[in-house]
């Protein structure tokens, strides 16, 4: 039975404007609307968030004291390492997937969403949950690890049957890629120009910055809803799949992110980091490295089954849980 904190939270969060433009997006292709946001507009959309986001973790970053970060940065390491293992091998253990489709799958849920990532700020802000301003440099070290680590372990258990060069090429395209090269930049240009060089640009990147959010998850819930046909082929064990390996990654993160000293908030922010799914990074590099694995599958699972239930449910899930771990290792 849910307690009324917790059915509190999932109202706000149900409430809250991410959301709400979400599920109209969703409404949109069920009417059948013509309502969609031109792909230059999505493509301008996307840069603004990644450099928004990068800049703002490296103002923080920049007054941040170092001894309170480096625990938090390898906790978020060790998570990078331990989550696409964990989605490798229950999708080759339960799932009965191939070797391909399952590191595919170890990829998207091992690296990060972005856009999770601010939903969950948003959420917590809405909630008077403070966290540390610093936190965008976690996304960033989450980013690629994971990528790394499935694929490597494709290539291994593939060995003999492929080119290994496709690693240095699919490594390319992960440190290349406007996500990463966009958070990266931020971060440094943030940590270098500091509180003084941020207002400069505040007016564009402060107040819009949650305008713009609602904007981008308004195209998320079209391109999420109109994948839903794809759930009849990809069967049951995905669905849940896509539910469960994030709430277990979403505990390792909690515990991870409470051991290594981060606020409450802080903690609920790198336990949705580790639950979430990538869906602009990760299917860059399988496309390079992995062609032969499924696309209705990894795709699917990460865009129209975890996003939409982090988005709506997973979020005030993750906040429940880490308050109840907090009470058990104070």
């Amino acid at each position: 039975m849910l307690s009324l904190d917790a059915l509190s939270a999932i109202q706000t969060n149900l409430l809250s404007p991410v959301v709400l433009c979400f599920l109209l997006g969703c409404v949109a292709t069920w009417v059948k609307s013509d309502l969609r946001i031109p792909e230059s507009i999505y493509s301008i959309l996307t840069i603004y968030l990644l450099f928004a986001l990068g800049l703002k973790g490296g103002v923080e970053l920049s007054h941040a004291d170092t001894a309170l970060l480096w625990r938090p940065a390898l906790a978020t390491l060790v998570i990078g390492l331990v989550t696409p293992l964990i989605a490798y091998f229950s999708a080759r253990s339960f799932g009965k997937l191939s070797v391909a489709d399952a590191a595919a799958l170890g990829a998207h849920y091992g690296s990060v969403s972005v856009v999770t990532f601010i939903a969950v700020q948003s959420f917590l802000s809405g909630m008077g949950v403070n966290y540390e301003g610093f936190l965008s440099t976690l996304v960033v070290l989450l980013e690629a690890p994971a990528i790394l680590v499935s694929l490597l372990l494709a290539r291994f258990k593939q060995a003999g049957e492929s080119d290994w060069s496709t690693l240095r090429t699919a490594f390319h395209e992960i440190i290349s890629g406007r996500s990463l090269l966009l958070l990266i930049g931020g971060l440094v240009i943030g940590a270098l120009s500091g509180t003084s060089g941020y207002q400069r640009v505040e007016p564009l990147f402060g107040a819009p910055f949650q305008g713009v959010v609602a904007l981008f998850l308004l195209e998320m819930g079209i391109v999420a809803s109109k994948r839903l046909r794809d759930l009849k082929k990809v069967g049951v064990f995905l669905v849940l799949f896509g539910i469960f390996v994030p709430i277990v990654n979403s505990l390792l993160g909690a515990v991870l992110g409470h051991m290594s000293g981060l606020s409450l908030g802080g903690t609920v922010i790198l336990s949705t980091l580790a639950a979430s799914a990538s869906y602009i990074a990760a299917p860059a590099a399988v496309r390079i490295a992995l062609p032969e694995a499924n696309p209705g599958i990894y795709l699917t699972a990460a865009l129209t089954i975890t996003f939409p239930f982090n988005l709506v449910f997973g979020i005030p899930l993750y906040l429940r849980m880490v308050k109840q771990l907090v009470e058990l290792m104070p």
